[in-house]
């Protein structure tokens, strides 16, 4: 596949099961992967513990009622699964979760999605859980280890005469200005990212025209609701959350100005660097679900579970996490995922995909350098059904974002990982511009480029606010400094 095929040039327009069953599911899952005692497993529910089909059938038609508007009126204009709430968004039945715990378990999260608890338990402990009958079978939480991508040198760039500041060219690259240029800023819009952690004193978010706009946040870490630095944290737990948020959000202009510098944020804090497998497949599937409640558009993430996994469970069908993503673009929720930094070969025989890049409607991002070429690093696919992964490309190598460890430095970063909150932004833009796009119908402008020239332009008073903020700082937008092919 070409580079410059690939390259994101987007947004100029721009009921209880047998007991036995489980018991014997219990014993093959806990035994054989249990990495140690009070290892985090998942146990999956048969049911939603209502008596009768009619019971259940009230129940979801009162869930319009207990979702935030936003949420409902995103489901109204993108869902694609029938009607406008199921069975999936029903809670986890509280009997169950009583059970379960009156054996001795920790439940950890709960999935309304995948009707399960994911819990800390010792063997002894999952083989009697196995038994109850409420419960359809067990297996681990899948984990991801590895070193996150970390911010090069401290910079103290001077300011520029350009708007984006040193975020010019990776913004030029996607040709994402034009959007901005018609009003497009991602206002009105709701990015959430799935991450480590958010210092969120940096001066870019701190605007007092344009300041960082949290909708929801929740550290699932430590289960409390501050995803920015805490007594306890490692002095770089929050780096990489804090390195995307700039790339998305950052708003100095002559400095650096992100991606979607209009939007609003939901935080979630998924990832705990001083574990020995930092990511945790059950955290993010919470981090989607509330991301998907609280009335999220977009969900960006860097995530990467390939270990307990073979490359035939690539297929869009069998990983938790691609599961997840797969409900949630059922909801109208945009996913843009990293594709990972283990390296490609551009053989269709094999893969370097891991979970959940390889979900049927994400839009999965790998990374180039400032001459459009693929980084070494990135990873491709296909999938095991044969699918191209990734579908498209931003810069990934040397990519400005805010210094993670104080509130007025800057810096560069390399990885996947960074080029997605870019496409995540261009995304976000786009949703704002034609927010009755479903996330299938998003797939093909992205990709596109020769398809993006027929947005209209926003209303007046939204361009009128971004020509302000130019004027205010005494700035304009320079050129791309080189053009891409």
């Amino acid at each position: 596949m070409h580079d410059t095929a690939r390259l994101l040039s987007i947004a100029v327009l721009s009921g209880c099961a047998a007991g036995a069953l489980a018991q014997d599911r219990a014993r093959e899952i806990a035994q054989p992967h249990t990495p140690g005692a009070d290892a985090p497993h998942w146990v999956f529910l048969a049911d939603k513990g209502f008596a009768d089909a009619a019971s259940r059938q009230r129940a979801i038609d009162n869930l319009a009622s207990t979702y935030p508007e936003r949420a409902t009126r995103r489901r109204m204009l993108r869902r694609t699964a029938p009607g406008r709430f199921d069975a999936r968004d029903l809670p986890v039945a509280d009997g169950y979760v009583e059970a379960i715990e009156s054996l001795g378990a920790t439940v950890r999260v709960e999935s309304r999605w995948l009707n399960a608890v994911s819990v800390e338990a010792a063997p002894g402990v999952l083989e009697a859980i196995g038994r109850l009958p409420c419960v359809a079978h067990i297996e681990p939480v899948r984990r991801g280890g590895g070193a996150l991508p970390a911010a090069n040198d401290r910079r103290e760039p001077p300011r520029t005469r350009d708007f984006y500041g040193h975020a010019s060219f990776q913004l030029h690259q996607i040709n994402l200005p034009p959007l901005h240029d018609a009003g497009y800023t991602g206002e009105g819009v709701v990015i959430g990212v799935l991450d480590t952690g958010f210092r969120r004193g940096h001066e870019a978010f701190s605007d007092p025209d344009n300041p960082l706009d949290i909708v929801a946040e929740w550290d699932f870490v430590k289960n409390d609701g501050n995803t920015d630095i805490e007594a306890g944290d490692a002095e770089n737990q929050h780096e990489h959350g804090t390195l995307i948020l700039g790339t998305i959000r950052a708003s100095l202009p002559d400095t650096l100005v992100g991606g979607a510098f209009g939007a609003s944020v939901i935080l979630c804090k998924t990832e705990d660097i001083e574990s020995e497998s930092p990511v945790e497949e059950d955290y993010y599937v919470a981090g989607l679900e509330f991301i998907e409640f609280h009335g999220g558009d977009v969900a960006t993430s860097s995530l990467r579970y390939s270990d307990w996994y073979s490359q035939s469970d690539m297929d869009g069908l069998t990983a938790v996490t691609t599961i997840a993503v797969n409900v949630a673009t059922a909801n109208g929720l945009h996913c843009c995922t990293a594709v990972g930094n283990s390296g490609h070969d551009s053989d269709p025989q094999t893969s370097q995909l891991g979970a959940p890049a390889d979900a049927f409607e994400a839009i999965t991002v790998g990374a180039v350098t400032t001459e459009g070429s693929v980084v070494g690093f990135s990873s491709d696919g296909p999938t095991a059904d044969g699918r191209v992964k990734p579908e498209v490309l931003a810069l990934g190598a040397d990519t400005w974002s805010v210094w993670p460890f104080d509130d007025t430095g800057y810096t560069t970063a390399n990885g996947t990982s960074l080029s997605t909150p870019l496409v995540a932004s261009a995304v976000a833009c786009l949703v704002q511009a034609k927010p009755m796009w479903t996330p299938a119908t998003m797939r093909a402008p992205v990709q596109h480029r020769q398809r993006l020239g027929r947005l209209r332009r926003a209303r007046p008073a939204v361009r009128a606010r971004l020509r302000h903020h130019r004027r205010r700082r005494g700035t304009r937008r320079r050129l791309p400094r080189r053009r891409q092919r």
